[in-house]
């Protein structure tokens, strides 16, 4: 595995970027459309009256607006209640709490619920017994109750005031309520027919069995609850006006719905423009903005921060070695436990965001006028020079804390010290810039909240070294336009002059809002330009002989035997900056593909897995992980990829295997007739003989020629003399002469074996591959092993009823019919005699969708086809290079 600094040619690379990076930069320009229409919107309000809005607002509404929004996600928690009902696995009401509300708290504010709420589903159900298809289910039922919800009650509103859209809709009153009534139908009337009958509504290729009535009862008390608590949150805030909260429900589901669609993050932007498009013109514009800017506070940051206070209370309370309370409250904490523990993993996602807010708000604040009168007064106090430094030193502080958000998500221990001390010198220079006590106080709160979380950071890489991908570009754009946003509608009574720039007075603002806006996006843009710059390129070509010793000292200390599969010569290997763990991989197409996930310790592990999926995406390739374990899961969430059952692998416990008892008979048959017919085991430790070599290689051959095949690669070996030396070999002679064998992979721990190559002669006794088997584990669990792994069945497990998802379907079709080129069923019947565990497999992809590029590509490693486009390519640019 090499590094290259240096660009790769040709405009392929960069069409795949493009390519990949367009859904990111189609959000970035919707959000940008967005403000641009806010802007419009806005012009005739001023920014002092928004603030002054916002301050007039009685706490009475803030409170009644506060219980609208627990009451709304206590619904929300009802969709994950509702859910596991209906998949038949109810949870204690405690974990449910617990587990539904970070999901999300953390999901809906940060806007990527995709990621954070299924992983902390995830972490939460699969530690209390659920699978992936139970999380799926939950997942799914979530989202699909939501717009339903959302646009089933928008409708419903909408055909009781037609007249709410006007100002966004040109069609007449009776068409819109006519179109309304029809979709309501639509939807409602196959809904309930489906649950009354216990069938399936149809969506296009996909089908969803319908609730039973019971639960569609409690479904639709939990939508509503949702939908109308979320709207009177927002209505309670509102100014005085002539909209009825019916007019006014339809009007907030259409803007929460287009909010949706646009794949803008919380639908900033898009959210508020149509609302405040749609609102009677007699209403007052200022009033309506600042309702939304504190509907914007009350219903996502403030359940957010209390989240996150709730998760950094129990993680101090935990490391502090404290005993829960006795009683009822002791016992609730308790029953949660496994909700806090499960969301811990997600940590530094979350601390990533808190901080990326804390950079907005100190880059905004640098270029907003005084609001308060404290404010002011400290400009009439402070020199100018404090003024204007306070001012830019805010910017810098701002876009330094932005940038080093992303090494905390990607849980960097640099980031982490760094974040902690600009968040407290930012509270300092708050409190110099206009006496800000409420921004100071934010911020050293924030920076109290990560010491708890200490552990969560041990990643020791370069912050310089984090590639930014499509979506970072895309945020970073997002914010830049943002900050041109707030600059201009703060300030949008100065007239804009190129003298601007060099005015320096206490009360010329907009002067110096300009200069912080132009030093905060110089360092935005700089720092990400460094990242572009200094990560390092890694480029997959074949091991070296020290990659090689890497890789063999990190698998042969491990407990997975699968790790060896490193050592063909096939794979590259991308070794942890502490060499501690690797990953190894192959490029065909455009993916990269990692044979199984990071081995090594789990902090190292995690880092490298990182490392792998931002170089993919920085050669604008497919990152994926194939043949992925269930422990393996939770970073694979982590790095934002989506899982995709693959089969299973079946595992025998070699403890409590024997011959002995009745479910045995037929194994302890078979085993001895094949000793009566002169079959033996013989164990052989490498090196090897070149006499044995050679008579394995005649068995090879002869095997291969007899299934018409060639050697595979990158998931199997091959017959080759120096992988064979690695590992024992386990023949079968008859009459003196091999007629099977096996090369076995095995750890230093002895937890697990796994076998390989499992070749024999089409003269072999027909018993011979399952006295191979039987005799080989018989002889493992006498060494003292654990476990023997007997591999995958592919496509095995799929369970398209429960999951509903296209690749379960899809694979399970392939299963049931595919005998005519492979036989699915006869291998697992086969490896069933020996009464295995069956134990998931995944593929890990960026995508949702049936992953069939990504196993295309697969397929062509597997075959020993792997691309010599890119091979060609890679060897065209290094002779162009030297």
């Amino acid at each position: 595995m090499t590094e290259d600094p240096k660009p790769e040619a040709g405009s392929a690379g960069t069409w795949a970027r493009l390519r990949a990076g367009f859904p990111y930069l189609l959000a970035a320009g919707l959000f940008v459309l967005g403000l641009v229409a806010l802007y419009k919107l806005l012009a005739a309000v001023d920014f002092a009256d928004v603030v002054a809005q916002v301050r007039a607002t009685p706490w009475s509404t803030v409170g009644l607006a506060l219980a609208a929004t627990a009451a709304s996600y206590i619904s929300l928690v009802g969709y994950d209640w509702s859910a596991l009902r209906f998949i038949g696995k109810p949870l204690k009401l405690p974990v449910v709490l617990a587990g539904g509300f970070m999901a999300y708290a953390f999901g809906n504010t940060i806007g990527l619920s995709a990621v954070s709420g299924g992983a902390v589903r995830w972490r939460v159900y699969s530690a209390l017994g659920l699978d992936g298809y139970d999380v799926a289910a939950v997942s799914t039922f979530a989202a699909v109750s939501f717009g339903v919800a959302a646009t089933v009650v928008g409708l419903g509103a909408l055909a009781v005031h037609p007249g709410a859209l006007a100002a966004v809709l040109p069609l007449a009153p009776g068409t819109v309520r006519m179109l309304a009534l029809a979709g309501v139908a639509l939807i409602a009337l196959p809904l309930l027919w489906a649950s009354l009958r216990q069938g399936c509504v149809k969506l296009g290729r996909f089908s969803l069995r319908a609730p039973a009535p019971g639960d569609l009862a409690a479904q639709i008390v939990f939508c509503l609850g949702d939908i109308g608590f979320a709207a009177a949150t927002l209505y309670l805030l509102m100014p005085a006006n002539d909209l009825g909260f019916a007019t006014f429900l339809a009007l907030f589901a259409a803007a929460t719905m287009a909010g949706v669609l646009s794949h803008v993050p919380g639908g900033v932007g898009v959210f508020e423009a149509v609302m405040i498009a749609a609102m009677p013109a007699s209403t007052s514009i200022e009033a309506v903005a600042a309702s939304l800017l504190l509907y914007r506070l009350i219903y996502f940051l403030v359940p957010f921060s209390v989240a996150l206070l709730a998760l950094a209370s129990y993680e101090l309370f935990r490391s502090a070695g404290a005993h829960l309370p006795r009683g009822q409250w002791g016992r609730a904490v308790a029953a949660a436990d496994p909700g806090f523990r499960a969301v811990e993993g997600i940590a530094p996602l979350v601390l990533g965001s808190m901080i990326l807010g804390a950079g907005l708000w100190m880059s905004v604040s640098s270029i907003l006028p005084p609001t308060t009168e404290a404010a002011r007064a400290a400009e009439a106090l402070f020199p100018l020079p404090f003024i204007e430094g306070s001012a830019l030193a805010s910017s810098v502080i701002g876009a330094a804390l932005v940038l080093l958000s992303f090494g905390v998500m990607r849980r960097a221990l640099a980031a982490f010290w760094l974040a902690l001390v600009v968040m407290e010198t930012g509270a300092a220079v708050a409190l110099i810039q206009g006496v800000d006590l409420d921004r100071a106080v934010f911020l050293a709160a924030g920076a109290l909240l990560l010491l708890p979380f200490r552990h969560a950071f041990h990643r020791h890489t370069m912050l310089s070294h984090a590639t930014l991908t499509p979506a970072w570009v895309a945020l970073i754009v997002a914010l830049i336009a943002g900050f041109g946003f707030v600059l201009f509608f703060a300030h949008k009574q100065t007239p804009y002059a190129h003298e601007l720039w060099w005015q320096f007075a206490v009360n010329e603002r907009a002067p110096r809002a300009l200069r912080a806006v132009l030093l905060g996006s110089l360092v935005l843009g700089l720092g990400a330009l460094l990242m572009l710059l200094r990560a390092p390129r890694v480029v997959p070509d074949p091991p070296d002989a020290e990659d090689l010793a890497a890789a063999a000292r990190i698998a042969g200390s491990g407990d997975n035997p699968d790790a060896g599969f490193a050592l063909t010569g096939d794979k590259s290997i991308l070794v942890s900056d502490d060499g501690r763990a690797f990953v190894m991989f192959a490029a065909s197409g455009r993916s990269w593909i990692a044979y199984g996930g990071p081995v090594g310790p789990a902090d190292a592990a995690e880092d490298v897995a990182f490392a792998f999926v931002d170089a993919a995406r920085r050669e604008g390739a497919r990152p994926a992980f194939y043949e992925v374990r269930a422990a393996d899961v939770p970073i694979m969430l982590d790095l934002g990829l989506s899982l995709h059952k693959m089969g299973e692998e079946a595992v025998v416990d070699l403890t409590r295997f024997s011959l002995e008892g009745s479910a045995r008979k037929k194994l302890r048959t078979t085993h001895a007739r094949a000793l009566r017919d002169g079959l033996s085991l013989d164990w052989t430790e490498p090196p090897h003989t070149a006499p044995l070599l050679a008579e394995l290689g005649t068995v090879s051959e002869a095997w291969l020629a007899a299934k018409r095949a060639h050697e595979k690669g990158f998931s199997v070996g091959r017959f080759d003399p120096a992988w064979l030396n690695r590992w024992p070999v386990a023949t079968v002679r008859h009459a003196g002469r091999v007629v099977a064998f096996a090369n076995v992979l095995v750890t230093d721990s002895r937890t697990q074996a796994s076998i390989d190559l499992m070749r024999q002669v089409e003269t072999a006794p027909p018993c011979t591959m399952e006295f191979l088997f039987t005799a080989l584990m018989l002889r493992l669990k006498d060494e003292g092993y654990a476990a023997f792994s007997l591999g995958m069945a592919p496509l095995s497990g799929l369970s398209p009823e429960r999951s509903r998802r296209l690749w379960d379907r899809f694979g399970a079709l392939i299963y049931r019919h595919g005998r005519s080129f492979y036989n699915f069923e006869g291998l697992r019947a086969f490896k069933a005699k020996f009464d295995p565990d069956w134990r998931p497999r995944y593929l890990a992809a960026p995508s949702a969708l049936p992953p069939l590029l990504t196993l295309a590509d697969a397929a062509r490693l597997i075959g020993g086809r792997s691309d010599r486009r890119s091979a060609e390519r890679r060897g065209s640019d290094r002779r162009h290079e030297a």
